[in-house]
């Protein structure tokens, strides 16, 4: 299955808890000999014009074992305007978004 999966962690201001425990599991599940540059989760701050914003996480599909344990949804690609890369290698940007202009993500959206 090529399939991305998403998980909202909810409010923003209480989101680095879940997001600490993603970082362990992604590190404990993904050991940095074996894992490949298409193994990575991003997150997102969305407000959608509301007061608090949202984190939302994303798992590339090499990251399925994961998210299917934590329970992640099936969801689309997400666009890479306003990710940041949690967890995962810096090329990762490249293989998972081979349309950026520059590889490695950087300032997008922000």
């Amino acid at each position: 299955m090529n399939h991305w999966y998403a998980m909202n962690l909810g409010d923003g201001m209480m989101a680095w808890e879940p997001l600490e425990t993603i970082r362990r599991r992604f590190e404990e599940t993904y050991p940095k000999a074996g894992r490949g540059d298409d193994t990575a989760v991003f997150s997102r701050h969305a407000s959608e014009g509301r007061l608090h914003c949202e984190v939302i996480v994303y798992f590339s599909p090499a990251a399925q074992a994961l998210a299917r344990a934590l329970g992640a949804e099936v969801a689309p690609m997400p666009a890479p305007d306003g990710l940041d890369l949690l967890v995962g290698a810096e090329a990762s940007w490249s293989v998972l978004f081979p349309q950026l202009p520059t590889p490695g993500g950087g300032d997008l959206g922000h």
